[in-house]
């Protein structure tokens, strides 16, 4: 099927689609991509009354439809509606979570060419309204993963838009970012990290009130 944006560029996908998904959580895992894993996890987290957490659809507009029996349909054609914002979104005790999440093979440093203006102005938005807003960060050829709060993100890209470095240090993602623990189920138990985010959020509030005191 061609999917195109809406200026008419042919979508190319970079990953091959999901496979099929499963509820079995286990260290077999690490072959999967992050998107699996990050899916799985949030099967894990709603089944468990944790969070509600979705990967949120991608609105596209169907061009051409192509019928080879009566009783089936297939899209060859379709747009993307609108540029796309974040990967997921959903609640966690009650509060609202915005994330994109990424991959790179690079062991040194993490690229800023795949993070797109309009995702970091809807990031944005998000921490104005008071909701959460990150980025998980897979270093695959480190197995590493790391949770970057938008708030650390953002100077990292106003430095870029200022022309200077175009990439993230592995050294900045380990100094601004909560490496995720890896475990058995869930395999990528990335709310332990928002977890320590929000008492180093509280933490500083306490401090700061203080200061003023």
């Amino acid at each position: 099927m061609a999917i195109r944006y809406p200026n008419g560029k042919k979508y190319n996908p970079s990953v091959p689609a999901a496979k099929k998904k499963t509820f079995a959580h286990s260290f077999s895992n690490r072959g999967k991509s992050l998107e699996d894993e990050l899916n799985d996890t949030n099967e894990y987290y709603l089944a468990n009354e944790k969070a509600v957490i979705h990967k949120k659809p991608v609105p596209i507009q169907i061009v051409n439809v192509r019928y080879p029996a009566r009783s089936a349909a297939v899209i060859t054609e379709a747009y993307f509606r609108t540029p796309s914002t974040t990967d997921y979104n959903g609640v966690f005790k009650g509060r609202y979570v915005d994330f994109e999440a990424k991959e790179t093979k690079n062991k040194t440093s993490f690229p800023l060419q795949n993070i797109h203006s309009h995702q970091v102005l809807h990031m944005k938005h998000v921490i104005d309204q008071l909701g959460l807003a990150f980025f998980i960060i897979h270093f695959s050829s480190l197995d590493r993963y790391f949770l970057l709060p938008f708030e650390q993100f953002h100077p990292l890209w106003k430095r870029m838009e200022d022309g200077g470095r175009k990439s993230i240090t592995l050294e900045e993602m380990e100094e601004r970012s909560i490496e995720i623990t890896t475990g058995y189920q869930p395999r990528l138990d990335y709310l332990q990290a928002v977890e320590q985010w929000l008492q180093r959020e509280r933490i500083d509030q306490d401090i700061e009130r203080q200061e003023k005191a």
